[in-house]
């Protein structure tokens, strides 16, 4: 049993066994006990149990401590001196209301608390209670907090990926695959290597990884082809007042300006290769110096690099340091070209339609069957952004394409090529208006069942990508 004194016995002991803030809160329990003898019975059991324990012996302390910290629980006795447990209640439930709160009380205690259980409180225990009693209630009260903290993850999930659709638009494999990636590497601190051809969105990308990873800091992006040669390492890692000649004040670069946040390396291949070791040395030490002082400078951020060619490829040409790009490629991020996800074009056009309407301030016209054909025709060389641009010209009544772009790229596509883009079209569209119910679409394009399954396993069409959520599952 764990016996308790007179709870008007004076204690000389503030707080005991008490974790470095912010540490993971999985198995940590606050204890509030003005009894020292009590308080350190209840602290070692739940040590041994494997609990980390910060302990207390007012509400004041532990009030205190809740507000920079986080616990699994709080375990505390009603009767306190000055303030009692209801105030470490009230405190515990404004910083999080389903955080649970178990009273400890003597026999006369018993009708506050379980009043206080209807105001909130988890459980109460009534001295003296066994070892038993008090590890089985703690351990049921710790448990449904990762209970609620796991559902809040899954919450918070849906809703940024939720989010994420409406800014990586695509209903094709690659883009769904892209988007799974993004929201799982968003929260952790991998340095990332994105690979995609001009236009496809790259930057796109690297924003969601800060957005999405909630980082406090904020998004630097530095375009590496487009800073002169002699300008770039002042502007990467600053310099102070008089470095060199025409540095009038001190300057933070784009690295120290990262701090907290991302840094985004846009064409990384046109570094220059005297400056790659200087920066290989930065991203390992998270350190930087500015031009003009030794001191180095702590600096916590996360790189998103980018390129449109193949920087292993350059790494064996000598042109590209083989060591920077093992450093930067961590995790790699591939973005699909627009000629590899047919199946999105119409989405984004209409999409890109619809801002340039709201931009000009002018009705967004219908789509003709040739401009449709011709779209879906194209070999999109330019991929994401020339795609914007043709709906921008579509929008001020101007040729979709320039030059008859439409038409010479059309030729270059066989009959069979070009038949099988418009049938996917066709599927795709069909699965998206009837929620990926197969049945449906199969009457509206008259088709059988068996033709429609033997089509869309030719064509790669997963009809479970269009699917409603609650939808049943359809067999042919």
């Amino acid at each position: 049993m764990l016996a308790s004194s007179s709870s008007s016995s004076s204690s000389s002991s503030s707080s005991s066994s008490q974790p470095a803030p912010h540490e993971p809160s999985g198995k940590r329990v606050v204890v509030v006990e003005d009894d020292e003898a009590f308080r350190a019975g209840v602290e070692r059991s739940l040590q041994m149990a494997g609990y980390d324990v910060a302990s207390f012996e007012d509400a004041e302390s532990a009030t205190r401590y809740l507000s920079g910290n986080v616990a699994a629980m709080v375990l505390t006795d009603l009767r306190l001196p000055r303030s009692d447990g209801l105030s470490v209640l009230e405190i515990a439930r404004q910083k999080d209301r389903e955080m649970p709160v178990v009273l400890m009380t003597g026999h006369g205690d018993i009708p506050t608390a379980i009043q206080a259980i209807r105001a909130g409180a988890y459980d109460f225990l009534e001295k003296p209670f066994s070892r038993e009693r008090l590890l089985a209630v703690v351990a049921r009260a710790s448990d449904q907090y990762r209970l609620v903290l796991e559902n809040r993850q899954l919450r918070n999930r849906l809703a940024e990926s939720a989010g994420i659709d409406k800014i990586v638009i695509g209903d094709s494999a690659p883009i769904r695959e892209l988007r799974d990636l993004i929201l799982r590497l968003a929260p952790t601190p991998a340095d990332v290597l994105i690979n995609g051809e001009t236009g496809t969105g790259k930057e796109l990308v690297a924003r969601c990884l800060h957005d999405f990873g909630h980082r406090s800091g904020n998004f630097v992006a530095v375009n590496c082809a487009a800073i002169p040669e002699n300008l770039f390492e002042s502007e990467l890692f600053g310099h102070e007042a008089g470095a060199f000649t025409g540095a009038g004040k001190q300057r933070i670069g784009k690295i120290e300006h990262a701090k907290n946040g991302t840094l985004f390396l846009d064409e990384i291949e046109a570094m220059p290769l005297s400056l790659q070791a200087k920066v290989l040395r930065v991203l390992q030490e998270r350190e930087v110096e500015r031009l003009g002082n030794n001191k180095p400078i702590p600096v916590n951020f996360r790189v998103v690099a980018a390129t449109k060619v193949s920087l292993e490829e350059l790494s064996h040409k000598g042109q590209f340091r083989p060591d920077l790009f093992y450093r930067l490629n961590v995790v790699s991020l591939q973005v699909p070209p627009l000629r590899d996800r047919i199946g999105d074009i119409l989405t984004l056009f209409q999409g890109f339609l619809q801002q340039a309407s709201l931009r000009y301030q002018m009705p967004a016209p219908p789509l003709t069957p040739e401009q449709h054909q011709a779209l879906l025709a194209s070999r999109w060389p330019g991929n994401v952004r020339e795609l914007k641009s043709c709906a921008e010209r579509m929008l001020l009544g101007l040729p979709i394409f320039v030059d008859g772009k439409a038409s010479s790229a059309a030729a270059t596509r066989s009959f069979d090529e070009s038949v099988a883009i418009i049938e996917r079209s066709l599927l795709e569209e069909a699965l998206r208006r009837h929620g990926g119910s197969v049945k449906p679409a199969c009457a509206e394009l008259k088709l059988t069942l068996a033709t429609m399954y033997r089509k869309l396993k030719a064509l790669g069409v997963d009809p479970a990508a269009y699917k409603q959520s609650g939808a049943e599952d359809e067999t042919a």
